[in-house]
């Protein structure tokens, strides 16, 4: 059996996979996410220790003899979060999570340095973990004098379950610190921000054994032997293992509370320039690209704090033939947005609304909405050169057959959905495991999996997509402006 963690921003959840790939057993425990100012976002890593401790203990609860098998675990976790430490290894404050926009101003000054771009191939953006320590130095100077480590939020985790301070490439490719084409830390990079390598983890590939399971937690959990601790993988390069995304272009959709369009590539494929984020994927000698929106579902759960209703129910209401769009707007910027536009600053709008909208075209401007913001990231994808005709689709969003059309139509690509869509990062994280801990071939166990059923365009209402989507881009110009 192998042991996938993955710490998500709204629960940590476990996964318990055999061998032949299939899964026995899912747990999760919520994560609370607290906001303490407008554009802050923020999470105690102390809660994601307690969130780890209670997911797997329903697993040991539920199917104790499978757990008691568990022979190598590997890891998965949002990515870029400021998770700062003392001497001792104890946090200095809330880590400050992957959606917090309050260092756009330091991130624009990183940005204007040329070296960034040309090193890690990506605009530093202000999620990213660098400018989130230059916004430390100048508004908690006090804090910023202590650290000693910065670790990702998965690798606190790992921290807690190995004693290692050690990180993968894939997520430390979005901190802003890292040479991606060579796959190391640059020590120029560090130094702009007045850090150097020792405040770093050291970096190990997402397949290889990154520490083992300590003793007092292997005996508490009843495991016997030395249990590898894969180096495992940032949320959305553990997905795309999970999917078997690993050979050059093949591309998923996630739809989470971001969205990402994701493309696999051999070899490493920089474009700052459309904001595509271009990182290391977690298997050795594999990149990836990325178009990503800050709020995709996060977008739809707005929407069911408003009406009452569930984000399910409100899908549900739609049924399942597409429908022509629905002439209102909605710009989903909840919290700013990365590709293509790297503006933190722009806010959500809905235009174009009039007496006849009931809740369900409200819901449909939404789903049309987010589906128009990855066709931003998709144009800005082709302008490297990548061309997309399929996606698998994955993430909470997924479950929706209406946006599985509307995602389909918008992008003109046809949408694969596979059998057991619910399994993401987490199985990702227990595949790296296994390749660590037996040292069997990426390929073998990589594998894309069954696919229900395929979505095609509703080649009938391209047209008018098409036309609302050129709406769309206009209207955020005049946001912006």
């Amino acid at each position: 059996m192998y042991l996938g963690i993955d710490l998500g921003t709204s629960a940590i959840k476990a996964l318990l996979m055999r061998a032949e790939g299939d899964v026995v057993a899912t747990a999760s425990a919520p994560l609370t996410v607290q906001n303490p100012q407008p554009g802050w976002s923020e999470q105690d890593p102390d809660d994601w220790i307690r969130g780890c401790e209670a997911a797997v203990a329903q697993l040991q609860r539920t199917h104790p003899d499978a757990f008691a098998a568990v022979s190598g675990i590997g890891l998965s976790g949002q990515m870029h979060g400021a998770t700062v430490l003392d001497a001792t290894d104890n946090p200095l404050r809330p880590a400050i999570l992957w959606n917090d926009t309050r260092s756009h101003v330091e991130a624009a000054a990183l940005d204007a340095d040329p070296r960034f771009r040309v090193v890690t191939g990506n605009i530093v953006f202000p999620g990213f973990t660098a400018p989130k320590l230059v916004w430390l130095a100048t508004h908690e100077p006090d804090v910023y004098r202590q650290v000693r480590k910065v670790l990702l939020p998965k690798d606190y985790v790992r921290l807690w379950l190995t004693g290692e301070h050690a990180s993968d490439l894939s997520d430390a490719s979005g901190t802003s610190w890292l040479d991606v084409s060579r796959r190391q830390w640059s020590a120029d990079l560090l130094a702009a921000t007045h850090l150097d390598v020792s405040h770093m983890p050291r970096l190990v590939e997402g397949t290889e054994r990154s520490g083992q399971l300590r003793s007092e937690l292997a005996h508490a959990w009843g495991l016997d032997g030395s249990i590898p601790v894969a180096g495992g993988a940032g949320d959305n390069a553990a997905a795309a293992v999970a999917l078997g995304i690993v050979a050059d272009d093949m591309a998923f959709v996630s739809l989470g509370t971001s969205g990402v369009l994701f493309v696999a590539n051999n070899g490493f494929r920089p474009n700052p320039e459309h904001a595509v984020h271009a990182f290391c994927h977690a298997l050795p000698g594999h990149w990836h690209q990325m178009g990503v929106i800050l709020s995709a579902t996060d977008s739809l759960s707005w929407l069911s704090m408003l009406t009452g209703v569930s984000p399910q129910d409100l899908t549900a209401e739609l049924g399942p033939p597409l429908q022509p769009p629905t002439g209102a707007l909605v710009l989903p910027y909840f919290s700013g947005e990365r590709t293509p536009h790297n503006d933190a600053r722009i806010r959500g709008a809905m235009l174009g609304l009039d007496r006849s909208m009931d809740r369900s075209a409200l819901t449909r401007a939404t789903l049309e909405g987010v589906a128009f913001a990855l066709k931003d990231c998709l144009r800005a994808l082709e302008a490297t050169g990548v061309r997309i005709s399929r996606v698998t689709i994955t993430g909470g969003g997924a479950a929706s057959s209406y946006w599985q059309s509307t995602l389909a139509t918008v992008l003109d690509v046809t949408i694969d959905v596979p059998a057991d869509g619910g399994f993401g990062a987490g199985l990702g994280a227990a595949r790296l495991a296994q390749i660590a801990a037996e040292g069997c071939p990426p390929s073998a166990v990589c594998v894309t999996p069954e696919i229900l059923h395929s979505v095609a365009p509703d080649e009938a209402l391209k047209g008018a997509f098409e036309e609302a989507y050129e709406r769309f881009r206009a209207a955020y110009l005049r946001l912006r402006d």
